[in-house]
């Protein structure tokens, strides 16, 4: 399983080594091993575990406890959608029924041609425009229904070959 390039795993490792505190990086060893596979499996946190100079065991409680580490497959798009109180108190529940009813998937689900999974997340930190949704690394607030629709809409259009 090719879960990093040589030259990333060396340039990791030795950076690794030159830092007082290698388990500082363990978030970002874990991401480049997630941008290169698509998520993290048990192979990426040994070899995590690895770059690192530490156990397996203490990647995976980093690994398990950030929800944008993926330690299963998910789609080729996420989508956080939040949970927070406060995209809740302004129609975060709403929100949430509308992307599983658009998608057909539940929460935690990925759709059938492996487009899209949703994802419930604690806080994404845009209260000030809540409910917010957050597909990859953009961030979506002031959600409708309409919004929403347009949203996927152009994330379908911008993944077609």
């Amino acid at each position: 399983m090719n879960l990093l390039d040589p030259d990333t795993i060396d340039r990791l490792k030795s950076k690794a080594a030159a830092t007082a505190h290698p388990m500082e990086m363990a978030v970002d060893v874990l991401r480049a091993i997630q941008d290169h596979h698509g998520w993290v499996p048990d192979a990426g946190v040994e070899l995590a575990a690895e770059i690192l100079g530490t156990s397996p065991l203490k990647v995976e409680e980093i690994a398990t406890f950030y929800d944008k580490i993926y330690r299963s497959p998910v789609g080729r798009r996420v989508i956080h959608v939040c949970d927070s109180i406060c995209c809740w108190s302004r129609g975060g529940e709403e929100v949430a029924r509308h992307l599983q009813e658009r998608l057909g998937i539940p929460l935690g689900g990925t759709t059938s041609d492996g487009a899209f999974s949703l994802l419930p997340t604690c806080c994404l930190g845009a209260c000030g425009e809540a409910p917010a949704m957050m597909i990859g690394m953009t961030t979506h607030g002031d959600l409708t229904p309409e919004r929403i629709d347009a949203i996927l809409e152009k994330e379908r259009t911008e993944e077609a070959p």
